[in-house]
Parts: structure tokens; C-alpha cells; sequence
């Protein structure tokens, strides 16, 4: 930048100069010094340019860019749904924060938050394998399902070889359908204050994983084995039954037969359900070269497989006894479930204030019957 002014300010001293003689000696310019005045002009205006812009340039530099404001990240409905519900159980006065809102409560009742009770409903299937791999329908009055069957012992559609010219005898089958209505059934939790009032515990996913595990062991009772005309059946329940050859053991061959016993078109999503004192029974039988039947399978959360099937357990099937359904085989989907109504629920906070405890109830509608027999097979111990 220096050098380029001092050679500016040369050239128009340089200028000048010819400025003044022209005026002592009182003539004008010769064409010889008019075309040197020009292009001494010329120099000096492209001087000038070139300091200008190197004067923004460094203008330019020395300014810093504008830092973009920071950004508070802002909170998610279930977040804030969240929070407010901690706070709810906490007894604590919920400060109201932009896009929040109070949970209302009447009578010591408040209606759990959509985000909360979907994890809670979340939880449930996740505990209850039978319930996620099941039919599941969520529709209100009576669902009816519709069966093929045959019209009677020896009627049904058949198929054969034939000759032309000659009729071919007509028969058929029949559809019926399986109705799923509702049946309400509840749980109820308590939990202490002083559990709530823990910092260490994560208050609202404790909540969720308490009531979830209720509702879970009830409902995988009754889809496993129901509780008679009156209310939901089990799956257990289907006529496709396989008896142990031997009274009150259950041995290899038995459990080749139950699993043939369902076809093979559905033994791709089958599995076996059964209580955790068959198990230890059946992970003690050996094949003919001595190896367990039981085998580890570390790609699953339960690592075991039979027969190159899962294995579930559950304290829902019954043990190995004189005419016990012990063994659970097949497709969980040959299953049906209607949630006639979703699962709700409800804090209780004053009804349990003696108790230093706060409730939480779950009130649910729904029906479960087997809408396809040969998905499912069960295996039941000979009395003798």
C-alpha cells in the first residue's frame, strides 16, 4: 500500500510540473506533452482504483463475520409430556413453560399422557411375546372373523382325476366366523412416595415398566391359556393336540410329533412356549450321540433353540403332569386379539395418601380366540 502512494503522488508531481511550465511560458501543451499529461492521468486514476480496492480489501478482512445466535434446542411434546407427568407424581407445582400444559386432575384422578401410556402399551408387547406375534385388531362392537371349513365330517371341496364327458360331483366346504367381543379386565399398581421421591430412580420409566408388567403377566395368561367360556381363550386351547407316548414324560419323540403336528407352510415364525421346570427337563434329554436337544443360540434374547425353533419361557404353561398341556408349539399369529377398547390409564394420588403410596390403574377391553388351528399345536402329558 505505501509504495503504491509514494509512486501515485510521483507521478502527480510529475503532472504538476508540466502544469507550471505550460503556465510560465504561457503556450499550451505540445502533442507531445498532451499525450504524456494523458497517460500520466491515466496511471494515477489506476492507482488510485488499485488502492481503493485494496483499502476495502482490508476493511473487509478486519471485520469479523457475525456469529449465528445460539439455539436452545427446544423440548418435544413427549418431553414436555414427561416432564410434566414427573412433576405430577411428585406432588410439585409444574412451572408453565412455552407449548406446556398442567396435567388436569379431578377427584385425585388424572388421565396418564398419550406419550407415557404408549410406552407403557410399548413395554406390554415386549414383555408378552405371545401378544407380538398375535393377530392384534383394534375394533369397537363384535369383530367377526371369517373361517373356512368343512360342511360336515365328509363333505368338502375336492379334487381329482377326471374323464370328459364325464360330470364331476359337486360338494363343498363352508365358511363360520369367530367372534371377538370384549371383556374388561384392570390391574392395579401402588408405588410408594419414597420411591418416587428417590433421585436415583428415573421416576416416569420406573412407573411404565411396574404397571406394564402386570398388565403383560395377566394378558399372557389368559391368550396362553384363558379362563373358560366366559372370558378370553388361550391358544392352548386349539384342537390340534398331541399326547406323550409315555405317562408323565415328555421325550424326544413327543416333541418331534407335536412340531410336525403343525404344517410346514407355518413353521416359519414358530417357537416353542413352555414353563421353566419343562425346560430343565427337556434341556437334560440327549439325542442318540449323547448331545443336548437344547442348543445355545447367542442371536437371540433368550438363547436357547429347540428343534431349530425359539424357545419362550413362561410361568403361564403348565408343568409336566397327568394331563397337563405343558408344551405350546406353532405360529402365535394363528391367534386372534380384539382390543375392543385401548389400554387407559389412571393416577391415583389421594386415594393411597395413608399409604404414602400413589396408585395406578389399567383399564382395558378385549378378546382373544384361535381363528386358525393349524398354526398351533399343544402337547399334553399322558396320565397313564
Amino acid at each position: 500500500m505505501k509504495k503504491l502512494i509514494e509512486m501515485r503522488n510521483r507521478k502527480k508531481a510529475e503532472l504538476q510540473a508540466m502544469l507550471d511550465k505550460v503556465k510560465t511560458e504561457e503556450r499550451a501543451f505540445t502533442e507531445e506533452e498532451n499525450t504524456q499529461f494523458n497517460t500520466l492521468e491515466s496511471e494515477i486514476k489506476q492507482l488510485d482504483a488499485t488502492i481503493e480496492a485494496e483499502e476495502r480489501a482490508q476493511g473487509i478482512s478486519d471485520r469479523k463475520a457475525a456469529e449465528p445466535a445460539a439455539q436452545t434446542k427446544q423440548p418435544t411434546q413427549e418431553e414436555l409430556e414427561e416432564r410434566a407427568f414427573t412433576d405430577f407424581l411428585n406432588g410439585r407445582v409444574q412451572e408453565m413453560r412455552a407449548g406446556e400444559q398442567n396435567i388436569d386432575w379431578t377427584n385425585g384422578a388424572s388421565t396418564i399422557p398419550t406419550s407415557i401410556a404408549k410406552r407403557i402399551i410399548d413395554t406390554v408387547v415386549d414383555m408378552c411375546p405371545i401378544l407380538s406375534g398375535a393377530e392384534v385388531y383394534h375394533e369397537k362392537g363384535t369383530l367377526k372373523i371369517p373361517k373356512w371349513t368343512k360342511a360336515n365330517s365328509t363333505h368338502d371341496v375336492t379334487v381329482g382325476y377326471a374323464s370328459e364327458f364325464t360330470p364331476l360331483t359337486a360338494d363343498s366346504g363352508k365358511f363360520t366366523s369367530v367372534d371377538l367381543s370384549g371383556y374388561l379386565a384392570g390391574a392395579l399398581v401402588l408405588v410408594g412416595k419414597s420411591v418416587i421421591n428417590s433421585s436415583a430412580i428415573n421416576v416416569t420409566q420406573f412407573v411404565i415398566n411396574k404397571i406394564a408388567e402386570k398388565v403383560a403377566q395377566f394378558l399372557e395368561g389368559e391368550l396362553l391359556n384363558g379362563s373358560g367360556s366366559s372370558a378370553a381363550q388361550g391358544a392352548t386351547k386349539t384342537s390340534n393336540v398331541v399326547t406323550t407316548g409315555t405317562a408323565l414324560t415328555v421325550g424326544l419323540d413327543d416333541l418331534i410329533a407335536v412340531q410336525a403336528a403343525v404344517k410346514q407352510k407355518f413353521q416359519k415364525n414358530a417357537c416353542w412356549t413352555m414353563n421353566s421346570t419343562t425346560w430343565t427337563a427337556i434341556k437334560m434329554l440327549k439325542d442318540d450321540n449323547g448331545r443336548p436337544l437344547i442348543e445355545p443360540d447367542p442371536s437371540v434374547e433368550f438363547p436357547y433353540r429347540l428343534l431349530g425353533k425359539p424357545v419362550h419361557l413362561s410361568d403361564n404353561m403348565d408343568s409336566i403332569a397327568a394331563n397337563k398341556l405343558a408344551i405350546l408349539y406353532g405360529d402365535y399369529s394363528g391367534l386372534s386379539v380384539n382390543f375392543r377398547e385401548d389400554i387407559g390409564i389412571e393416577v391415583l394420588r389421594e386415594a393411597y395418601h395413608t399409604q404414602h403410596a400413589i396408585g395406578i390403574d389399567a383399564w382395558f377391553e378385549f378378546d382373544s380366540k384361535i381363528t386358525n388351528e393349524q398354526k398351533l399345536a399343544v402337547l399334553k402329558v399322558k396320565a397313564s
